[in-house]
């Protein structure tokens, strides 16, 4: 686990760089500005149409999704320092994430069927969408969550949850260039934040660790003792 020590600069690094972190991300959830870069041009088929509808008439929301995106953040904080207390006591990764996608499953299936009771809704159909939930399933939930408990375990929760915010600033990143979506100056803005103080966190974790390094080098004895038998 970390230790806070305010009048080190390791720490003061930390601390400075995880709230940049958190701002630059919340910059680029809460402000849009002006658009610098185009989306790109492509005649929409008639299922794109609808999406684009459906996506207008709920634009009005984007502040609340992005409120509960940074209280998800905050959540899985949490989560990653009650598993790295976990990880102390049992260092078994694949057996944690298997409770840990069972109580999901367990908590958020009634919660799911509540807000959709229409049976028909959750038919699975063999398209797109099923290659999506198996995707999603296997390297998202499965694999993902193997990643992230395996990096707790090993780097501890303060690293693994710094990667939360910069995922934001690699989603717009992609989706400007694969997907061909529009860049608002807030989110190039809010990006070039939000990796400032990534990097601020990062290089007080090495020095951090080159500190402990050299701490345990010099507390090692010089010479092992060794037992001579007869």
């Amino acid at each position: 686990m970390e230790k806070v020590v305010l009048r080190s600069s390791v720490t003061q690094a930390k601390i400075i760089g995880a709230i940049v972190s958190i701002s630059g991300a919340l910059v680029v959830v809460l402000y849009k500005g002006p658009k610098v870069l185009a989306s790109a041009s492509f005649t929409p088929s008639s299922s794109t149409i609808s999406l684009q509808q459906n996506l207008t008439t709920v634009e009005s929301s984007w502040i609340i999704g992005g409120l509960l995106l940074a209280s998800q953040c905050f959540l899985a904080s949490i989560w990653y320092i009650v598993q790295a207390r976990i990880m102390e006591v049992y260092p078994e990764e694949v057996t944690v994430v298997f409770f840990y996608n069972l109580s999901a499953t367990l908590i958020s299936g009634p919660l799911c069927l509540f807000a959709e009771s229409n049976l028909t809704s959750w038919v699975l159909k063999l398209d797109i969408s099923l290659a999506a939930i198996i995707f999603s399933g296997v390297f998202v939930s499965l694999f993902g969550a193997v990643i992230h408990t395996w990096g707790v375990h090993l780097k501890g929760p303060v690293y693994v949850s710094l990667f939360k915010p910069l995922s934001i600033a690699i989603a717009v990143a992609m989706g400007a260039i694969f997907l061909g979506d529009a860049l608002h100056l807030g989110s190039v803005i809010g990006s070039v934040i939000l990796c400032i103080g990534f990097y601020t966190v990062i290089w007080g974790k090495a020095n951090e660790d080159a500190t402990r390094s050299v701490n345990d080098s010099e507390n090692s004895p010089l010479l092992g003792t060794h037992i001579v038998e007869d």
